[in-house]
């Protein structure tokens, strides 16, 4: 099987390892099958495209909106070469999962609009399908409604019409969208379970967002409901895109 490449920016090493991690035993993958590759310590490489299966984008601390003054060198280049990477990506529609900053990647690629209006705190929120996500095969099984856990400052307001509407939110209008017919992004987190999100909230805890008297209340708003639904499109992406 060619391998699947997992594009991570988390500098701290304990999510970074505990992402990677997750994304193994949701999708069933070996080390050997998923690389990865840490953005936020070295340039991406230059990929050979008909040498992977599929690719999939972690999460991070990057936001597409931010001011351009207020971006780091770091951010700047990774923004850069994902807009490269992106290029060919979608031009030959092929098979690619970004979650969370995925939606920051792919969204900006495709001109959406990228605001913080929609932002939701760390927490779990219902996520239900449209029409088009019914249909779509990465989510089939799925219930039209489930629990998600997010957590982002961001979010897209408005789609450009290359991109399909797959799930949303009361709070997040878009929370998964397809461009093509294989590249999918998600606001929600699908490779979190209660301890990933977690460790997440501890590691994460300086950075905004919740208040400094808020920790107790974000581990509390992450337990309100079982997540368990999300992790699936892991595995079904592998099984579909495998080669």
């Amino acid at each position: 099987m060619k391998p699947f490449v997992l594009l991570s920016t988390r500098a701290e090493d304990v999510p970074a390892d505990e992402e990677y991690a997750l994304f193994l035993r949701y999708t069933g993958l070996e080390e050997r099958d998923l690389l990865r590759v840490r953005l936020e310590s070295r340039p991406m490489p230059v990929f050979d495209l008909d040498s992977l299966s599929g690719i999939f984008v972690g999460g991070g601390p990057f936001n597409a909106s931010d001011p351009a003054e207020r971006k780091s060198s770091v951010q700047v280049r990774v923004e850069r070469e994902f807009a490269t990477l992106l290029d060919d990506v979608v031009a030959r529609d092929i098979p690619f999962l970004g979650a969370c900053y995925g939606v920051g990647t792919l969204g900006a690629h495709q001109g959406a609009v990228i605001d913080r209006v929609h932002s939701e705190p760390i927490s779990v929120v219902d996520v239900t399908l449209t029409d088009d996500g019914r249909a779509d095969p990465l989510v089939a099984g799925m219930p039209a409604s489930f629990s998600a856990f997010v957590g982002h400052k961001e979010a897209i307001s408005r789609l450009p019409p290359s991109a399909t509407l797959l799930a949303s939110s009361s709070t997040c209008p878009v929370q998964m969208f397809r461009v093509g017919r294989n590249v999918y992004a998600t606001q929600f987190h699908p490779e979190l379970d209660l301890d990933g999100i977690t460790t997440r909230i501890h590691a994460y805890a300086d950075y905004g967002y919740f208040a400094a008297d808020e920790l107790d209340l974000t581990l509390a708003a992450v337990r309100r409901a079982p997540v368990s639904e999300p992790s699936r499109m892991l595995r079904t992406f592998v099984e579909r895109y495998a080669r």
